[in-house]
């Protein structure tokens, strides 16, 4: 009996193809939304945990001022001081290792060719701190480091701007008119967690970049390495306090300085992306509402034209219940093929943007599986009722119908 009303439903929808067409067209949409917004959505979520992964799960970034800028209109707070890494790393119990950060920008030339990128001055306890592997070369010496020697370690994009993709290691080229031996390539990385390219980087000691480039001692910015068998916020509350100290900050004042944990800062990106997933979700799945509504217009209309036929199909023997399993599987099958077209259609719009949006294809088998089940349940909640009016039609009445 099924397989017999499932062919009927399906002489049926090929019987008004254009009509079929139009009435699925809200599924359509709503499933490929639904599902295409979905997928893109965790696809970014886990771009942004892998980059924020990748600079380290169990780090603490210390900045002047209160958030990644430097405050509002109030006095310029001062930058961090050597003496600052030193006593964090010796008076805090729980800390690995602690890289100081003195930044600046400059062009870099080499044989002609030229590039705009960031200076980083640092130590060899920066690699400790976040492991970024080299893909060739070696990190600094602790004699280079002492003396502040022109040595440079470079990340890929400059590499292949600057050499054209040539290898750098053991090449002097020039940076803001300083000349600079390249000692190391960087792997590659990719674009960070807040935008940017991390690969564009030029990694000097930090002495050498005080004293020929930002002329001062500063520290615009302290990484600090936290074992993995302390509390973060214990270790980031002892930072905390000892900061206040040395910056002679009364109780009565506010932190002139900041610091993030980079796991806080991968769960609140992770949170915000998935909050912002689900209420894009949530919109195009209005469609499907609408889309549930323009199935039941068309089969009342149906059941409307072929009155006649279900008052032929009652006198000669059929029952109530052939009659509204006919017109709700008709129903069921024209939004079950609505969601396989919007799942297909969901898929080639991944393929196109997940590239533009510098995001990873993949395919997320549960949404499609759960977008394909809502599409054939807005089919049994909006076809029920069409078909329970053709079940109860009259024979002689539905036999009289012109």
């Amino acid at each position: 009996m099924i397989g017999t009303t499932f062919l009927l439903a399906l002489r049926s929808i090929r019987r008004h193809m254009l009509r079929s067409f139009l009435t699925v067209l809200g599924i359509v949409i709503g499933v490929a939304a639904v599902v295409t917004m979905v997928t893109l959505g965790n696809a970014t979520t886990a771009a942004v945990q892998s980059q924020i992964s990748a600079l380290g799960t169990n780090i603490l970034q210390i900045r002047p001022g209160q958030g990644f800028g430097r405050g509002g209109g109030g006095p310029r707070p001062p930058d961090f001081e050597m003496a600052d890494l030193d006593a964090i790393a010796q008076q805090i119990a729980g800390v690995t290792a602690v890289a100081p950060q003195a930044q600046t920008s400059g062009t870099a030339i080499y044989e002609g060719a030229n590039w705009s990128t960031t200076v980083n001055g640092t130590t060899d306890a920066y690699f400790t701190v976040q492991p970024w592997p080299l893909a060739e070369g070696r990190t600094f010496t602790p004699a280079e480091e002492e003396a502040g020697k022109s040595v440079c370690i470079i990340g890929n994009t400059v590499r292949q701007n600057l050499f054209r993709g040539g290898s750098a290691v053991g090449t002097r080229f020039r940076i803001k008119g300083i000349s600079c031996d390249a000692i190391g390539v960087l792997s590659t990385r990719g674009q960070g967690g807040f935008g940017g390219d991390q690969d564009d980087v030029v990694i000097m000691p930090v002495k050498a970049v005080q004293r020929r480039f930002t002329g001062n001692q500063n520290i615009s910015v302290m990484l600090v390495g936290v074992d993995q068998s302390f509390s973060a916020e214990q270790v980031q509350a002892s930072i905390t306090d000892l900061l206040r100290e040395r910056r002679k900050i009364t109780s009565d004042k506010e932190d002139n300085f900041n610091i993030f944990d980079t796991k806080q800062i991968s769960d609140t990106l992770t949170g915000t992306t998935t909050l912002l997933t689900r209420i894009v979700a949530a919109v195009a799945a209005i469609s499907l509402v609408v889309g549930g509504i323009g199935i039941m217009n068309i089969m009342l209309v149906s059941v409307t034209e072929r009155t006649r036929e279900i008052g032929i199909r009652l006198a000669i023997g059929a029952v109530a219940r052939e009659v509204l399993m006919q017109f709700l599987v008709e129903a069921i099958v024209l939004s079950c093929l609505g969601g396989l077209a919007g799942l297909l259609i969901a898929q080639l719009a991944i393929a196109v943007l997940a590239p533009v949006m510098q995001v990873s294809w993949m395919f997320d088998a549960e949404i499609n599986v759960i977008a394909f089940a809502i599409s054939a349940l807005i089919g049994v909640v909006f076809g029920y009722f069409p078909a329970r009016r053709a079940a109860s039609l009259n024979p002689i009445d539905a036999l009289r119908h012109e």
